[in-house]
């Protein structure tokens, strides 16, 4: 009889939810608790609202730990605690880095889910900037964690491709799921960490209020159009058509006859088809021009 691998969950955003919910439905994990951020107030009301780990945590009476720095905090509760010591410390999408002395915690190795094929796009925005830069392909990783960002050894990667009108919320649900998939599988092999290529590195920032700020002036059409693909649904992309300050919603590079013709930088052209005014609802892009002339 195989025994079950303990673990100690570490995750926020919906991102997380598939992984967790694929451990704690699987004999041959045990989950001892679940760490994530602190309730956070949400909206314009800033309603007390628990992340989404959280919630499934508490749906399945699974203890729940929402320290403001989990560096400080953990080693000092396993220390208390015993018994929580973990095989696997998972994280997914948790939000904070790990200091060594937590990374050191478990009895077999803190692993960390990751939203791209590293080396490429190690940081807190993978998704994002696989859209913004055209790649054609990404994936999951699993990786044993290091303290250098997303630098450990690789123990496996599952590789899609990229839609051409995918959006980031819409991929990063296919990798949530692909990535809980490979989780699993591979925490239930033999571990085979490999080291990273030197080659191909790239590194990705947060996304910042600022980055949805698109000018068609020095910006292509296609760089723009990757853009609203990539910053939904925050920060969302903001341009000036006419004059006047919009939210772009949905374009295309592709001749739109329903759609507004906006003259970009390298002789392209967006055809915005949906936008929204400031303190209006989102309206089809004809609409909004036809308003201006009226």
């Amino acid at each position: 009889m195989i025994m079950s691998h303990s673990i100690l969950f570490c995750g926020t955003p919906h991102f997380a939810v598939p992984s967790l919910r694929m451990l704690l439905h699987d004999d041959d994990f045990e989950v001892k608790a679940v760490i994530t951020q602190p309730d956070k107030p949400v909206g314009r009301k800033q309603t007390l609202t628990y992340p989404p780990v959280k919630t499934l945590a508490l749906d399945h009476q699974i203890p729940v730990l929402q320290p403001e720095n989990i560096n400080t905090f953990l080693p000092d509760y396993i220390e208390k605690h015993p018994e929580m010591k973990p095989d696997f410390l998972v994280v997914v999408a948790y939000g904070k880095i790990l200091k060594q002395a937590v990374l050191d915690l478990p009895n077999i190795a803190p692993i960390n889910v990751h939203a791209s094929v590293l080396p490429r796009w190690r940081g807190a925005s993978p998704i994002e900037h696989a859209i913004l830069n055209g790649d054609a392909t990404t994936g999951v990783t699993i990786q044993i964690m290091s303290a250098g960002l997303d630098e450990g050894p690789i123990l496996s990667i599952d590789k899609i491709g990229i839609g051409a009108h995918e959006t980031a919320p819409q991929l990063r649900e296919r990798l949530s799921v692909i990535g809980a998939e490979l989780l699993v599988k591979t925490l239930k092999e033999p571990l085979h960490p490999v080291p990273q290529s030197a080659e191909g590195i790239t590194v990705c920032t947060k996304i910042k209020k600022e980055d949805g700020n698109v000018d068609p002036k020095t910006m292509s059409a296609w760089q723009i159009e990757r853009a609203i693909r990539a910053y939904q649904p925050w920060p969302g992309v903001k341009a000036t058509i006419d004059g006047h300050e919009v939210k772009l919603i949905e374009a295309s590079i592709e001749p739109d006859p329903s759609a507004i013709a906006i003259a970009c930088n390298e002789n392209t052209t967006l055809y915005v088809t949906m936008l929204q005014p400031p303190g209006k609802k989102p309206m089809k892009a004809t609409d909004w021009q036809r308003g201006l002339r009226n």
